[in-house]
């Protein structure tokens, strides 16, 4: 399961997404979390459906690439569904001993579902087709503004592309521990809770350790090179809006309109009602 993370990686491709300005990509992405939160009918999620598979097709990532990314937050997905399942008061539809599934929990739970599956995976759209160079160059220009209230605008975008980059380093870390230790008998897969957490201590000691010294290290490389800061840095390549990058701006805008207006236009029976009776 832990290296089925995706979080982190880049998948290099020659796709339209690819190409597109860092900047664009965390925008879209930011959009495209807002609008998971902006509509509250099975209407909204058609839009986005369409819309997310539509940005998979064209980065040329392979689907089961980004679905392999949801297999390490399963547990986090079935606590999700299963606490807003029981715990939504409304109009009971099965009872099982003390424990009741309302009609708005279902909903609820089903939507919830869906919100944190469609988050996963769009952010991983982002970091899949871009490099964590180019992010940080996104990062920075996007923050420029707040440099004028003195905030650490390239160093608060390097430290984020780092965590990022640092994620399928530690994850391809932790997957080498985890068989070390299994060849020494440890049981990673036991139905005993306790016993199982005990089993991930000799995991997690040396994976700090390793973590600190690579941490160590990079400082130690950044200085080397005389890193200094942002400040009077340039930029080999520096970034600049191109026409697609404005049509991709154009299209965000009206898939956030159609998250917005659709579901209020067409409630979700009259879209129902409509199919059937094509």
């Amino acid at each position: 399961m832990i290296r089925e993370i995706t979080l982190g990686q880049y998948y290099p491709a020659d796709s339209i997404i690819h190409k597109l300005d860092p900047r664009v990509k965390l925008m879209g992405t930011i959009f495209f979390i807002i609008s998971l939160f902006l509509f509250k009918n099975f209407v909204g999620y058609i839009v986005v459906t369409i819309f997310l598979i539509s940005v998979i097709k064209l980065s040329k990532v392979p689907f089961s690439f980004m679905v392999k990314g949801m297999k390490a937050i399963v547990f986090l997905l079935m606590l999700t569904v299963v606490m807003n399942m029981f715990m939504t008061v409304g109009e009971p539809l099965v009872t099982l001993g003390k424990l009741t599934i309302t009609k708005e929990g279902l909903r609820s739970a089903i939507f919830m579902g869906l919100r944190l599956m469609y988050l996963v995976i769009g952010s991983s759209v982002m970091t899949l087709t871009t490099t964590p160079n180019n992010l940080t160059d996104g990062m920075e220009k996007l923050m420029n503004p707040l440099k004028k209230i003195k905030v650490p605008v390239h160093e608060i975008s390097m430290m984020m592309s780092i965590a990022l980059s640092f994620i399928p380093t530690l994850v391809e870390e932790t997957d080498k521990i985890m068989k070390a230790q299994t060849a020494r008998c440890a049981d990673f897969e036991s139905k005993n809770l306790i016993k199982r957490v005990k089993s991930y201590i000799p995991v997690l000691v040396p994976l700090f350790i390793s973590a600190f010294r690579r941490a160590n290290d990079l400082a130690m490389a950044m200085e080397a090179r005389c890193y200094n800061g942002g400040e009077g840095r340039t930029k080999m390549y520096p970034l600049e809006y191109k026409k697609r990058d404005r049509i991709a701006y154009a299209i965000m805008l009206i898939y956030l309109i159609l998250t917005v207006l659709l579901p209020r236009i067409i409630p979700f029976d009259l879209l129902v009602g409509l199919l059937f009776k094509a």
